[in-house]
């Protein structure tokens, strides 16, 4: 098995790893408190990362050459997942994780301003057919419009504009410092939120709605504490793996496979939660899928690593 068939396997397994995280996460929406399962997740990962560093006798640092440009980043990608996983709790899993998928688009559209790359008019073709796909899931129209669905696309909003400033800092922060910074970052961030949040009044109709994110932290139901440690030890896998397969691999050959994991959020979806996309939805999942795959097809073609050389989970 050559390097590119090892990178296939390992961004698949990783897709059926963060499928399966989704999923419990979903779970815990109703007994959990979303800025603990973002301390929890970003500990128990930079345990492991750390422990992984150890044990293959790799340098561990938490500095940066970048402290500003690498702060935002882990700014940024805290504030997207928290409106993602909170999407989860309130969205069908398959549209929650299409509308994510629009992050190469994004991606695209930026590095036009932050690295002057030239898009050409294929990809401008292919960005505008992935947003018409994000219409058909949030189907806006004047009587009334679902903001939720806003909470992913401001996930790939922000982890677009994450993974090109990890684009511009990888010359001097390795993958691994990288990482770093995002676990104990959201450890970081989410002990802040637990001490600043029982300070804020909110509405009773606020606290209804904001439950997920305001609730207690839970500390003594044995299940949930399980879950929430499978959280942590399964997305610290998932990130691994798909690390490893970037390093050993060819970005552009194995990037598109990271679609699979809307394949498995239709399937999750309709066996745990007997979930059926509607036609709409269904082809706005088409139209994202395709427009992204293109543009990965397309800047592999054109040899232009910007927006191929992230993957969708580090």
């Amino acid at each position: 098995m050559n390097d590119d068939r090892r990178g296939i396997f390992l961004v698949l397994l990783g897709m059926v790893i963060f499928s399966f995280q989704d999923v419990i996460i979903r779970e815990l929406s109703d007994y959990a408190s979303l800025i603990q399962i973002m301390f929890i997740r970003g500990l128990i990962g930079g345990l492991i990362l750390l422990l992984f560093l150890k044990v293959t006798k790799r340098s561990i640092s938490f500095g940066s050459a970048y402290p500003l440009l690498s702060t935002a980043r882990v700014l940024l990608f805290f504030t997207g997942f928290l409106c993602f996983y909170f999407a989860l709790g309130e969205m069908e899993l398959a549209e929650a994780t299409s509308l994510f998928f629009i992050s190469p688009l994004f991606i695209t559209l930026f590095s036009k301003f932050i690295f002057k790359t030239r898009i050409g008019i294929y990809r401008i073709f292919a960005v505008i057919v992935g947003f018409i796909g994000v219409l058909f899931i949030v189907k806006p129209n004047p009587q009334g419009f679902n903001l939720v669905a806003l909470l992913p696309i401001l996930t790939a909003f922000t982890y677009s504009i994450s993974m090109l400033i990890a684009k511009y800092t990888c010359e001097k922060d390795t993958v691994f410092q990288q990482m770093l910074h995002l676990y104990w970052g959201s450890v970081f961030l989410a002990f802040v939120a637990w001490l600043i949040l029982p300070f804020i009044e909110f509405q009773p109709s606020q606290a209804k709605s904001l439950e997920y994110l305001i609730r207690d932290w839970t500390f003594y139901n044995d299940s949930v504490v399980l879950l929430l440690l499978a959280v942590g030890v399964i997305g610290s896998a998932g990130m691994i793996l798909l690390t490893m397969a970037y390093r050993i691999a060819s970005p552009p050959v194995i990037a598109p496979f990271e679609y699979i994991l809307l394949i498995l959020a239709i399937g999750n979806g309709f066996w745990f939660y007997s979930e059926i996309p509607d036609v709409y939805s269904i082809v706005g999942m088409l139209l994202i899928t395709s427009s992204g795959l293109f543009i990965f097809i397309r800047e592999s073609l054109k040899k232009d690593p910007v927006a191929i050389e992230t993957s969708l989970r580090t």
